[in-house]
């Protein structure tokens, strides 16, 4: 049986997965915004997708300072600012999407958005399930090729959206706020598909 002559802090690793779970809190109020009925809906759920970026942005934070403050850390602290930044800009471009949602009082969303929002949904969850393996490094290449087949077929569903947005003679100030919406989401499944280039990065450096 190995052992390293070096401690390291293993609170990283739950702090690491508690930032993870803001990222299923934002997917599910993005999903709900798009059901919202009525403006007072969107207004609402938007206040709380603002909650969530907070919550995100504390967590970040905490993770931060653990770094600035641990002489011991599990992987290099240069990795570890790097993965808890990418995850809190999933949340922050997820958040600015509900955001415009209700400044816009988009009620009539393009079509494809619903299947952004999907991917986004399903990639928040392979995330959080990853989290915990970085403890061991063992079995992630599932989840980074997992996310980089999403982020593709995010890809597809944004190019898709913005042909339609160009092309069925919608007025330029519907134009302009669903294509800020649609680049919003593309920016989220960009973020996604960046943590898992992180962590990717991290496993192959400690294995």
């Amino acid at each position: 049986m190995g052992f390293s002559l070096t401690p390291k802090d293993n609170g990283f690793y739950e702090l690491f997965s508690n930032s993870a779970k803001h990222l299923i809190e934002g997917a599910t109020e993005l999903t709900a915004i798009l059901g919202a009925k009525t403006q007072a809906e969107r207004e609402a759920i938007a206040a709380r997708m603002s909650d969530v970026e907070t919550s995100a942005d504390e967590a970040t934070h905490e993770l931060l300072r653990k770094v600035n403050s641990s002489f011991i850390t599990p992987f290099d602290r240069e990795d570890i600012h790097g993965l808890a930044s990418a995850l809190d800009d999933c949340v922050d471009h997820m958040e600015a999407a509900a955001d415009l949602v209700a400044l816009y009082r988009i009620d009539d969303l393009p079509k494809g958005v619903t299947k952004q929002v999907e991917i986004l949904g399903r990639m928040a969850e392979l995330t959080v399930e990853a989290m915990p393996k970085l403890r061991s490094m063992k079995d992630l290449s599932d989840y980074w090729i997992e996310i980089n087949r999403l982020e593709n077929s995010a890809d597809k569903a944004y190019r898709r959206m913005l042909a339609k947005l160009f092309t069925d003679g919608v007025d330029p100030i519907t134009v302009m706020k669903h294509k800020e919406l649609i680049d919003e989401l593309e920016a989220a499944a960009d973020a996604f598909e960046t943590v898992a280039h992180k962590v990717e990065g991290i496993a192959v450096k400690e294995s």
